[in-house]
């Protein structure tokens, strides 16, 4: 396919090499000229705007730094909006606000013309390797018609539902991810500060229950309001979160995050659920955030594990 890139800095780059390794012919615009010179030089066609990269090409792709260069690449004087056909589609491949990528959507609707979210993760090196995720948001048909162009830039290209899911998907992950980063270095903290040498600590921990699990796997619980009976009683839990923060007062470390996870088992703990699973105090949040109880099928679930560990 004629194939519109716009954004070649160090995510966009490594897509678009990935799209001319597949035989598209790229189109490509970027306010950095000498970005473009490498795909150039393999056969890339450079165009001076948005609106021109938008008229030359069957699809459009975009990766921006922020949701304002969105905005003005696909709304903005001489934008994509200006020079799309009835009927074509760009993805947006940044990291995007929801209420932008909504805006976004139904003024490309107005002119028949389809715009999906499409925000990706796995780092320069994953865009580079093509060993990375697409989450889109939008309409299905076109992610469908357009499939094998997002596989020639991803191993995991994958349909998430109405316009807004790709992004709030990647919100999540990325929140999860500064939640997580931020609560480890707590952690270790206090345990080299009491003693353990950081090598030694992190071969350890790594090899634990936790360690051994993908991040978001912890969420089968949590999906299917299965909390009985309980694989690790929230009682427990309690007792030993409370010892390592007792741990982090005796060494002076700082254990923010530590503190404020004790303070919900303990809240779990007075609704009288010590014996359910330690998980349980998840169900605090859900009541707090006004949504019903997840009710997945727990075989869902687990078909979901079970494809993943034979992949």
């Amino acid at each position: 396919m004629r194939v519109g890139f716009i954004g070649l800095g160090m995510m966009g780059k490594g897509m678009a090499a990935n799209l001319q390794k597949a035989g598209h012919q790229l189109v490509v615009y970027d306010l950095n000229r000498v970005a473009a010179e490498p795909f150039r030089a393999k056969g890339a066609e450079w165009a001076n705007s948005p609106r021109q990269v938008a008229a030359s090409s069957e699809v459009v792709f975009t990766s921006l730094p922020v949701p304002a260069d969105v905005e003005a690449v696909a709304l903005g004087p001489n934008g994509l909006i200006e020079g799309m056909k009835p009927d074509t589609a760009f993805f947006d491949m940044s990291t995007n606000s929801v209420a932008v990528v909504r805006k976004l959507n139904a003024a490309f609707a107005e002119k028949n013309i389809y715009m999906l979210d499409s925000p990706v993760s796995g780092g320069p090196s994953g865009a580079a390797s093509g060993k990375m995720a697409i989450w889109v948001g939008g309409d299905e048909q076109q992610f469908n018609r357009h499939k094998s162009v997002l596989d020639a830039m991803a191993d995991q290209a994958r349909y998430i539902g109405p316009i807004g899911a790709g992004t709030i998907a990647k919100l999540v992950h990325n929140c999860t991810s500064a939640v997580v980063g931020v609560a480890l270095a707590e952690v270790m903290t206090m345990g080299i500060k009491a003693g353990v040498e950081p090598l030694e600590l992190w071969e350890a921990v790594r090899q634990g229950a936790t360690g051994r699990q993908r991040t978001f796997d912890r969420l089968g619980k949590f999906l299917t309001s299965s909390y009985d009976p309980a694989d690790f009683a929230l009682r427990l839990l309690h007792k030993d979160v409370s010892l390592a923060v007792g741990l982090g007062k005796e060494v002076a470390v700082p254990m923010r995050l530590a503190n404020l996870a004790l303070e919900e088992l303990t809240e779990a703990l007075n609704r009288g659920w010590g014996q359910r699973d330690s998980r349980v105090s998840s169900l605090l949040q859900v009541e707090r955030s006004g949504i019903p109880t997840p009710n997945v099928d727990p075989a869902k679930v687990q078909a979901v594990l079970d494809s993943d560990r034979q992949n």
